[in-house]
């Protein structure tokens, strides 16, 4: 029996998760959210024109995301996660002071700026700050929690955005929105960040926690991945390109390391491109427009179920993850295909599943990374989830265009079927007799 040197210092874990939480509710409470897409209307701007900002939107985290992580190896990551409320609150703050289509697009490039800022630098300081507390083994649970806290802000701004609106207007909307950053940043100042060698590490099957977190069987003592160095965020000091290209090393050759990116970018990629059609969804069951909101303040409850089951949802073995996976694709297709309100009851269950198993593969994705370009991994797998939005908007257009809503969506849901059948059957493979589905390290 292997013992723990030390137990975790409780006080230190709890500072960590309650900044964390704290960070992650206020980064999203920004009131423009349930409104930016009639405040642009409101300007003027065409249905066109308004597709394009998503674009702009989506390519900037494309173009952001691996430099930044890259910066959150090599620089201080509490300090990337400090300025990148103030990215987006210099958007936010363009757009009501300079109500335009350029400084709309200006504002979506830094709002992307912003998010990429926050993508793997949180991952990575969140993992190893439980590294060296020795509680790597909740990595899980507090993400997901992390993320509810997430999805908390955006339900409360969607509350508070109405009234505000009707006293202030737009500008009182953008200046609540800008407030909601700065406290985000004073927040992020009392993050944690440890980058020194600690003296006590973490067992290796402590670490194996989170492998087996989505479904991965612990790897044999024979194979090179299952020893972790002595601290696996410290491999000598990189500059900002030998970081780039170690974490893009590590996602090219090194096979369980670029599987756990893969399935991260196809989880999060599917449901998160869906989920900004769910009103026209709403629209299509034949309610009033004044219930949509309704309809997808259900949504977000199930999204914030599923961040919280992120405990439960480490016992699920290979097969537990990939019929996870099979749940989502049927909830949101039989969901879609419903064309009734009660539909959506549905779709909450496959939201909150699908928040679940985003956050396992990100645990799984984390318990695989070795070396000092931990963010910088965890950005590749942002950047495929952001090509992969991409790819699933323009494939969703056309299924709409040919089919409808109901039909596009629930072909694009099929994607969650394909992955869970992929994983079942690399289980079975005669090729690796000894380790569990979604384990497979190659």
């Amino acid at each position: 029996m292997i013992l723990i040197a030390s137990r975790v210092p409780d006080p230190a874990v709890r500072r960590l998760t309650t900044t964390l939480y704290g960070y992650a509710f206020l980064s999203d409470l920004v009131l423009l959210y349930p409104l930016y897409v009639v405040f642009f209307a409101d300007t003027g701007l065409s249905v066109g024109q308004i597709a394009s900002l998503f674009v702009i939107w989506s390519a900037a985290g494309v173009l952001f995301e691996v430099p930044s992580g890259a910066w959150a190896d090599v620089l201080s990551r509490r300090l990337l996660l400090c300025l990148a409320p103030l990215v987006a609150a210099a958007g936010f703050a363009l757009w009501v002071l300079v109500p335009s289509y350029p400084a709309f697009a200006v504002g979506f490039l830094l709002w992307g700026a912003g998010g990429a800022l926050v993508s793997g630098a949180l991952e990575a300081l969140v993992w190893t700050e439980l590294d060296r507390l020795g509680a790597v083994g909740r990595y899980a649970r507090v993400l997901g929690r992390a993320r509810t806290a997430g999805v908390l802000g955006v339900v409360v701004s969607g509350v508070l955005a109405g009234p505000v609106l009707a006293v202030g207007g737009y500008p009182a909307v953008g200046a609540a929105s800008v407030l909601a950053c700065l406290l985000a940043t004073t927040v992020a100042t009392r993050l944690p960040e440890h980058r020194a060698p600690a003296a006590a590490r973490v067992p290796v099957y402590e670490s194996a926690i989170a492998v087996r977190a989505v479904g991965a069987a612990a790897p044999r003592p024979d194979e090179p991945d299952a020893v972790p160095p002595a601290n696996p965020d410290d491999d000598g000091d990189l500059g900002w390109w030998d970081t780039l290209r170690a974490g893009v090393s590590q996602v090219r050759t090194r096979p369980p390391v670029r599987a756990a990116v893969l399935l991260v970018a196809v989880v999060a990629a599917d449901w998160g491109a869906l989920d900004e059609y769910t009103p026209l969804l709403a629209l299509d069951t034949g309610v009033g427009a004044q219930a949509v909101p309704l309809l997808l303040l259900l949504l977000w409850a199930g999204v914030t179920v599923g961040g919280l089951l992120a405990p439960l949802g480490g016992r699920l073995g290979g097969r537990g993850y990939a019929a996870l996976l099979g749940l989502v694709g049927v909830a949101l297709a039989g969901g879609a295909l419903l064309r009734h309100p009660a539909g959506f009851v549905l779709l909450a269950v496959a939201f909150g599943a699908a928040q679940l198993a985003t956050v396992l593969a990100d645990a799984r994705l984390q318990a695989r990374i070795t070396g000092t370009s931990r963010a910088t991994v965890t950005s590749l797998a942002g950047m495929a989830t952001d090509v992969l939005i991409i790819v699933t908007y323009a494939g969703y257009g056309l299924l709409a265009t040919a089919a409808g809503n109901a039909v596009a969506f629930a072909l694009t849901a099929g994607a969650y079927l394909v992955v869970a059948l992929v994983l079942l059957t690399r289980r079975r493979s005669p090729a690796h007799p000894s380790r569990s589905a979604g384990a497979a390290d190659d």
